[in-house]
């Protein structure tokens, strides 16, 4: 085999093919398609390949024998000491040379992971991020907890923002009514934007009893053909106005929500100002940890093949599919339900596979400087991790993922930790 690096993050391997691999190659190749071979003469699936190459032509077995040539060598690539091969090969071979009866070489071109040129990573200097909770905040979640556990009592006056009215409608286009455009006794939170632009600003102001004509516009993008972008007018009329009345703050209420170790107003309150400092703390530690990321990536010099990003970005489009196919839903309904176009979803796949290749790498390289390694007990216990994860037993994990690659895994997770632990909060 000969080296050759033709690129920073490219090799090739050459290797020369002799007659006796390549027949090889040939049987291998032959017995793929023996089973449909029909040549008079003989039964179907019984034809010898000296027959079958005398009819055809050997070349048309030369595809699949070089493929099986190749797997065998792109083994030795894998194993080679001095590069660890990325992404899929490319060939590159003079098919005129191709023989069973005179050595051929055939070259394969692979990515190989890069050199990582660390900087800073150890005591990173970040902002502290305030995780304190006010009083203020305290009463304004109870405040909003009682809100939502109020109710609806009539009230006396015209519509305004916030109040939930009850009223029957009937929809024109070019004055006749069209179809899903009419309801009786239906309630609406004004304000809630759940009818299109303009209808709910319309009714604030209308008494109980009154009746009303509102002109809006249909967006353009409506799902209704006949309805896209056209003015219409809608016929109200009023019939109650409700306003939402929070619930009491008391202990008797208190009790009502049935939490655990919360009996009083003043348990609540300790209660609900635990769960918002747990929650600063959680968003300050994500906020915290993406900003010494971003520091310990852009401090580093890493030139990553595309191959490796292709393959982390058809990982992540995968998982996205698996997920969508988990609801039941077609890729595009996915997105769309997520909120998220096709080109907005491929710029954030792209940007996000990037990072995570670029995380790995400057991960490992920490490790392997650190000299950060997996110990038996921590091998053992990330098996059995996984073993409780999928339900199945430690043998047959290890049978999907081999100790190399969970060691890997253990040792990028402690380099990751480590440069966490070295963070000064200034």
């Amino acid at each position: 085999m000969k080296i050759e690096k033709i690129e920073n993050n490219k090799v090739k391997f050459t290797f020369e093919v002799t007659p006796h691999e390549f027949d090889h190659g040939l049987e291998h190749a032959y017995q793929h398609v023996q089973k449909d071979v029909e040549i008079k003469g003989f039964r179907k699936g019984h034809v010898p390949r000296n027959i079958y190459e005398a009819k055809f032509g050997v070349e048309t077995l030369y595809e699949d024998a070089l493929n099986h040539v190749l797997s065998h060598k792109y083994q030795e690539v894998q194993t080679h000491p001095d590069y660890e091969v990325v992404g899929q090969p490319k060939i590159d071979v003079n098919f005129e040379k191709i023989s069973n009866k005179e050595p051929f070489e055939v070259s394969l071109i692979s990515a190989i992971k890069p050199e990582v040129e660390l900087g800073d990573y150890k005591g990173i200097e970040v902002q502290d991020i305030k995780t304190d909770v006010s009083d203020s905040e305290v009463n304004a979640e109870i405040k909003t907890l009682l809100s939502q556990n109020g109710t609806l009592e009539p009230k006396e006056g015209a519509v305004e923002f916030g109040d939930t009215a009850i009223f029957d409608f009937e929809g024109f286009l070019d004055g006749a009514p069209f179809d899903g455009g009419k309801a009786e006794n239906y309630s609406l939170e004004i304000g809630s934007g759940q009818f299109i632009p303009g209808f709910e600003d319309q009714m604030v102001g209308l008494n109980p009893g009154e009746e009303k004509d509102l002109n809006v516009t249909f967006p353009e993008n409506y799902q209704a053909e006949n309805l896209k972008g056209k003015p219409v007018v809608f016929h109200v009329k009023l019939h109650e106005v409700k306003r939402l009345v929070g619930a009491e703050l008391n202990d008797a209420w208190v009790e009502s929500l049935k939490r655990d170790d919360v009996k009083t107003v003043d348990e609540l309150k300790a209660s609900t100002r635990k769960q918002l400092e747990d929650t600063k703390k959680q968003e300050a530690e994500r906020a915290t940890t993406e900003e010494v990321m971003n520091k310990v990536l852009s401090n580093a010099i890493v030139d990553i093949p595309e191959e490796m990003i292709e393959e982390e970005l058809s990982n992540y489009k995968a998982n996205v599919l698996e997920q969508a196919k988990q609801y039941g839903l077609e890729m595009d309904m996915f997105l769309q339900l997520s909120g998220v176009t096709k080109e907005q979803f491929e710029a954030q796949a792209l940007e996000e596979s990037k990072r995570r290749v670029n995380t790995t790498l400057v991960m490992e390289a920490i490790a392997k400087k650190e000299d950060i390694k997996s110990t038996e007990a921590e091998l053992a216990e990330k098996y059995e991790e996984l073993a409780k994860r999928y339900n199945m037993p430690v043998e047959d994990i290890k049978k999907y993922i081999p100790e190399n690659l969970l060691e890997s895994d253990i040792a990028i997770q402690k380099a990751y930790q480590l440069v966490l632990d070295s963070v000064v909060k200034k």
